[in-house]
């Protein structure tokens, strides 16, 4: 069997199944584990992915504004590589390769295949995370496409129990605390957005009151007057591709906004950023992760993933 993923999370689900010795390509944006670095790259941005939280909006509004698809899939290095399965999604067109692109880039590979030679039919696998039971039930759609779905079951099984130890440990501090912290999620800079689909299960799981976003719906645009009118307890801020180095750089778009430091969590000293690109981003194996992060910034709980998963604001 060979495979590609065209997704971050669903890579380093292959990986979690055993299958990483089947991958043959990723996508520009598979990172995790570390040795699937080495895969080709089987797609690419149309466009500059560098700049600032504002700069990066604009050209991916442009483009959106064009009809356009964001992302390129490359067919030629597709029928190099001969993929019995290709692994992408159709939740967001802006976060990664969807299944049109795919299509797109099969239907290019066909024309490259002389005549007389068998057509790909490669199977397509098209995940949607909005919650976390989706997560869970993509996890099963790899495993069947990958013909092992007692593997599926057993990961899922794994990570079920993972985060079920992470709400037990909290448990008690969370009763002791006798009410729940209100949090926002804030998953863009600018413009502001809060954290949608399963990240405002992940902070009820723990007791939090997540202020912004709900479960199972795409992330919302959010402004100033809102955040104030909330006043958060603790802000998290998240934003979609940016590991905690970018986040910090992208900070003073919000310290140096008056408003700022007029919120509660901002007074008391409870503003943190984590990293949205390996975690919260990622519909995949490390949603555990994402949970036991939360733990550790709600509660206090572990602390193993400070300094590299999350850390306290301090400017």
């Amino acid at each position: 069997m060979r495979i590609v993923s065209l997704i971050a999370s669903s890579t380093e689900t292959v990986c979690a199944l055993g299958f990483e010795h089947a991958l043959v390509g990723r996508s520009h944006e598979c990172d995790f584990p570390v040795s699937v670095k080495k895969l080709p790259k089987c797609s690419e941005p149309k466009f500059e992915p560098d700049g600032t939280s504002y700069e990066i909006d604009q050209r991916v509004k442009a483009i959106l504004q064009e009809g356009l698809s964001i992302y390129r899939v490359h067919g030629e290095l597709l029928r190099d590589l001969q993929p019995d399965v290709i692994v992408t999604q159709i939740q967001c067109e802006v976060c990664a390769v969807s299944r049109e692109d795919v299509i797109q880039a099969v239907r290019e590979w066909m024309q490259m295949t002389p005549p007389g030679a068998p057509k790909p039919n490669p199977n397509v696998v098209s995940l949607n995370p909005n919650c976390l039971e989706d997560i869970w039930t993509d996890t099963r759609n790899i495993a069947l496409a990958l013909g092992a779905p007692k593997k599926g079951e057993a990961l899922i099984a794994s990570l079920k129990s993972r985060m079920q130890a992470v709400v037990d440990s909290v448990t008690p501090l969370r009763e002791r605390l006798g009410r729940a912290p209100r949090v926002a999620c804030i998953e863009w800079i600018d413009p502001l957005m809060a954290a949608g689909n399963w990240v405002p299960e992940l902070l009820e799981m723990l007791g939090a009151e997540n202020l912004f976003g709900e479960a199972g719906k795409h992330s919302p645009w959010m402004n100033w007057d809102q955040l104030l009118a909330k006043d958060p307890e603790v802000i998290i801020v998240l934003p979609c591709g940016f590991d905690i180095p970018k986040t910090q750089q992208e900070m003073r778009k919000l310290t140096s906004n008056p408003q700022w430091s007029q919120l509660r969590a901002v007074q008391e000293g409870k503003v943190f950023l984590a990293d949205g690109n390996q975690y919260f981003n990622r519909p995949g194996p490390r949603v555990a992760e994402s949970l036991e992060i939360f733990a550790e910034i709600l509660y206090g709980v572990g602390l193993k993933h400070r300094g590299t998963g999350w850390i306290p604001q301090t400017i």
